[in-house]
């Protein structure tokens, strides 16, 4: 059994998690900016879909990128530097959300919901939210956002409209986060998009060792911008 919690009560340790479904902690509480806060912290997580109750979660192992390790394809790397894409940071936050909770091949719903938008909305205004977008002939084809604490950033969800256009976005992101001293990327749960990128598994107790000293840390101030000379390494302008 999991704790089902009202507004002010703490999460419980994460050691309480259960091994199946992996990671699952706890349900209720909230999604005010405090509640999530506190629980990306603490490497805790909320994902639920449209029917269920609030659930959070502490999945083990952990899946995450480091950055220096993140792995471009050679035929990434080539879309990457034809210029057909451009990117951006921190355009349209909203549009991003609303891109990620289209219906995936094979899904009847979504797990972002109208809360969940709004939840993030909310921490996108108060600087801790991000986004990354990906356009062609000034469409948004795709991108991704999350949450970033101190020098931690957590990976929240992505989407393309068109081949390669999270991956770019994705890569984009690792890029410029690790020249502002960002060691890694939580990436939550194992896929194999993100395997193959270089993410890979850790165990819960070396990510919240790791989580612990990044979060205390100064942030990168908002809103997010990509530098001029590292779009102009990746191909890419700026987009609209």
């Amino acid at each position: 059994m999991i704790p089902f919690l009202s507004p002010h009560d703490p999460f419980p340790p994460v050691e309480r998690a259960l091994r199946d479904p992996n990671g699952l902690l706890a349900a209720g509480a909230d999604l005010s900016p405090e509640r999530l806060l506190d629980a990306y912290t603490h490497g805790i997580f909320p994902w639920f879909g449209e029917d269920d109750p609030l659930l959070w979660w502490s999945p083990d192992p952990r899946m995450v990128l480091f950055t220096a390790d993140v792995h471009v394809s050679r035929s990434l790397r080539k879309t990457m530097g034809s210029g057909r894409m451009q990117i951006s940071m921190d355009s349209c936050f909203a549009q991003v959300m609303e891109g990620c909770a289209e219906p995936r091949r094979g899904q009847d719903g979504t797990w972002i919901t109208h809360e969940m938008s709004e939840a993030y909305r909310r921490l996108f205004d108060l600087g801790y939210a991000h986004s990354v977008e990906v356009w062609v002939d000034q469409h948004l084809v795709g991108g991704l956002y999350g949450v970033a604490l101190g020098r931690m950033f957590y990976g929240e969800s992505m989407f393309s409209r068109v081949s390669d256009a999270s991956k770019v976005a994705l890569v984009a992101l690792v890029k410029q986060i690790e020249r502002w001293g960002f060691p890694c990327v939580d990436c939550q749960m194992s896929t194999g998009h993100l395997s193959s990128l270089g993410a890979r598994e850790i165990s819960r107790p070396t990510f919240l060792r790791l989580l612990g000293p990044l979060v205390r840390q100064a942030p990168a101030l908002s809103p997010w911008r990509f530098d001029a000379d590292l779009l102009g390494t990746m191909g890419s302008g700026v987009g609209s």
